[in-house]
Parts: C-alpha cells; structure tokens; sequence
C-alpha cells in the first residue's frame, strides 16, 4: 500500500506553512541537521488529517536590538524559528537611547557616533553596575536588504521600528541640534542605562526634514504596510522649558504636551501615509488625541488596545503580563537575569488577544499579538 503525504492549500503562503506542519509532526530529530539515511530517525508521521488556518492577520515577535545588537546570522535563524512556527511578522526595533542600529546614508554620524555607547549596565537594574568595554554595532543598508530578502523568503514580513519622538538619545548624540536644549548639552550621548529617559527630538521644522528623509531611506529598504514609530515613554519635561516647544503649541493651539506629542506623530503619520504607508506606535500615542489612520501597538496592559479598537483602529496586543519574553518564566535564582516579572510558558500560551469586552465587530479591529524579546 502507498502512503502518502498531501499538503493543499490556495496560496503559496498557505503550503509554505503546510510544510511547517508537516514539518512539526516528523520526528524531532530532523530539527538536529541529520541526514535523512540517518539510523537514528525513524521517517514516520502520525495518520492524521489536519485542517489549519490562521485566526488573525498578525502573528509577530519583536526583537530590541538597540540595547542588545544581534548580529545578521542570529536575525536569520530568528526568522527561521518565527516560519517554523507559523508566525508571520519580525517587528525589528532598530533605534533607542542605547544604540541606533541602522545606517542612514544622508546622516552617517547616526552609526558613526549613535551605535557606540562607552560601556553597558551589567547585572540587575538596582545594583547599577557598569563594564568599562564600548558596545557598538549596526546593520548597513546592504544588511538591511538582505535581512528583508531571506525574510520574505519565509513568507516573514519585516518591519522597522525607529523611535519618536523619545528614546532619541543616541539619534541626539549624533545631531543635537535636533534636541531641544543647546547644543553643547553634555547629556546628548548614547545612553549606558536601561529605562527612560529624558532627551526628546525638538517639534522644529529640522526635525521633521531630518525624521522624513530618514524614513524615506527606511521605507525604501522596507517594503512592508506598516512603519514603527515608537512613541512611548516620551517625556515632557525638555518640551515644558523649551522657547520652540511652547511657541508650537500657541501656534497650533495645543492645550497640552501630550497634544504636542499627538501632533507630532500625526505629521510624521501623513508623511507615512503620503508614501502608502500605515503608522503603528505604541499605546502612548493614544494621549492627546489618535492619529487618524494609526495602528497601536498595546503594551502597558490591554486597555490602550481596547480603546483604539472602540475608537475604530486596528490593535496589536502585546502585553507586558503575557508577551514580555524579558521576564522570568520560572523561580528567579535559576534562572538567566531578566528584567523581572513571572511570565511561565503556561500562562503565554492561553492568552488570548481578543478580549471578551468586545462586541465582534470592534474585536475585528484586534489585528492580533506580538510577543517581545
């Protein structure tokens, strides 16, 4: 008797993950490199019959390589691992405070200077604790398009996120001139801490020319809908003192810093959508007022997904209390540092990202999750 192993589906997309699956039922040794007249592996899968497909639009990961800078083999083999497992998305957080992670061939001393920081925070966050060793890195533009290449190979979308308008730190390091305060503030260098900080980009016309040509050679590299921005964590103190900061705000009648906020990222949302783009930010870009086509990307909770999917945007769940691969999955002391937190396996595994609260139309606006490393 033939057996055989039949895999249908009505897209390429839909067999390249059919072949996951079958993939996922072979035995697990296949996934060490043997070779297929290994003794060692039986060539067997269970007689089953499956019917798969997915639920929502959006199956990511996020990796933070402005903290922690991965070099292009390890991005290929997290791709890899995100197709083998059906998940669609590489959300590739590319600049913070600590390291801006991409060249950007208008404005090289964003590499030159913004990817090296002088030292790193080692050890808990209390403790405070430093090595003395530069920590650089960056993808050139080259890089980028071949990151973006093997993606789609994989059937992976690939997309940037370049932080606005906080976590700037290592972008004013670079140019200061884009900062608020003089240019001569000593605080303008590439962040070694962890967490927030205060540096923010100016809401001048400079800034906006400098962010848009940025974007410009980041969207030519990346050919996905969406475009990251950031947008959380973004303080206000720097704006509150700043003579330019408060005389936009009189200008275009701005009763707030969260409304400055609000309106800085609308106009790099229209610049976006100018280019055929679709913005997501994080779920501090609801304060102040949403952007009108912004896709939010909800971290502190699920609340801020909730509220853009009532006001009629798309949402991407990723909270902290299920997503959050930085934190513990198990008893502290054996476990590699994180940041804290208790995340095991069994609680990621049955969160679901659309929430109860919401009618069936709204929840449609729940793109789905994109947990974080």
């Amino acid at each position: 008797m033939t057996l055989q192993a039949r895999v249908r589906a009505p897209t390429p997309k839909g067999l390249f993950y059919g072949m996951q699956t079958l993939r996922q039922l072979l035995p697990p040794r296949v996934e060490k490199g043997l070779g297929y007249d290994d003794g060692r592996i039986e060539w067997t899968v269970p007689a089953v019959r499956v019917a798969d497909a997915p639920r929502f639009p959006y199956r990511g990961m996020h990796l933070d390589v402005a903290r922690h800078f991965f070099g292009v083999p390890f991005i290929k083999q997290y791709i890899d691992l995100l197709a083998l497992y059906k998940l669609d998305t590489f959300h590739w957080h590319l600049t913070d405070d600590q390291g801006w992670r991409i060249e950007i061939e208008q404005y090289p001393r964003l590499t030159e200077v913004g990817a090296c920081r002088d030292s790193s925070m080692v050890g808990s966050y209390d403790a405070q604790t430093y090595d003395d060793a530069a920590y650089c890195g960056h993808y050139t533009q080259e890089e980028v398009k071949e990151v973006v290449r093997y993606a789609q190979e994989r059937h992976v979308t690939v997309i940037p996120e370049i932080e606005m308008p906080g976590h700037a730190r290592a972008a004013l390091a670079a140019y200061p001139e884009l900062g608020c305060t003089t240019v001569s503030d000593s605080s303008y260098t590439v962040a070694t801490t962890w967490g927030i900080h205060e540096q923010i980009y100016c809401p001048k016309e400079k800034t906006f020319t400098v962010l848009e040509n940025v974007l410009a050679e980041v969207m030519a590299l990346f050919p996905s809908e969406y475009i990251h921005i950031g947008g959380d964590e973004a303080p206000k103190a720097q704006w509150e003192e700043s003579d330019v900061a408060q005389q936009v705000m009189r200008r275009e009648g701005l009763e707030s810093e969260e409304a400055l906020q609000s309106y800085f990222v609308s106009r790099i949302e229209d610049f976006l959508n100018a280019n055929g783009r679709t913005l997501i930010g994080w779920d501090e870009i609801l304060q102040g007022g949403l952007p009108p086509d912004a896709t939010v990307m909800s971290w502190r909770g699920t609340a801020g997904g909730i509220q853009a999917a009532r006001q009629g945007h798309d949402a991407i769940m990723t909270p902290t209390d299920y997503l959050y691969f930085d934190y513990y999955q198990g008893p502290p002391e054996t476990e590699p540092l994180a940041i804290g937190g208790d995340l095991p396996l069994e609680k990621v595994y049955g969160y679901d990202p659309a929430p109860d609260s919401l009618s069936r139309e709204t929840a449609s606006h729940i793109r789905t999750c994109g947990p974080s490393t």
